[in-house]
């Protein structure tokens, strides 16, 4: 088990792909992988939504798995698993809280606001715990 983490780094350019998945995914929720090493962002793995629903997301187990073979091919971990909310808000739901599986990944959800798509971090190890996001252009891309 990976100890758990203070923050995650994010590259703008993986910053800006997950926020425009969200986008262009809206009305429904968007979902996918986060990878990376040490804390920051190397790779981001769009999955689709099996539900095309606005209000729950499923990711298509085939995607999935293809994201996770190729995280181990690459010597990479799952930092993050993201889905957005398009009618907001960027915090867990119950549902988001009941579902987490994955102890110690961070939990990235879009919400839509004036100045555009926005995330927040969360760990949903059996609580809610805000992990800081930091937009880290040193970050390995």
């Amino acid at each position: 088990m990976q100890a758990e983490p203070r923050r995650l780094r994010i590259t703008p350019a993986h910053w800006a792909q997950m926020a425009a998945h969200a986008a262009a995914e809206s009305p429904n929720e968007a979902c996918g992988l986060l990878a990376g090493a040490e804390g920051a962002s190397v790779q981001i793995f769009p999955i689709t939504n099996e539900l095309k629903s606005p209000t729950h997301y499923s990711m298509a187990p085939g995607e999935q798995l293809q994201a996770f073979m190729q995280m181990e091919q690459r010597g990479l971990q799952l930092l993050a698993i993201y889905h957005s909310h398009p009618a907001g808000p960027p915090t867990p739901s119950r549902t988001d809280l009941a579902e987490a599986r994955y102890p110690g990944v961070v939990h990235l959800i879009w919400a839509p606001s004036e100045a555009g798509w926005g995330c927040r971090g969360f760990l949903l190890d059996g609580g809610i715990k805000e992990i800081e996001v930091e937009l880290d252009d040193k970050a390995v891309s």
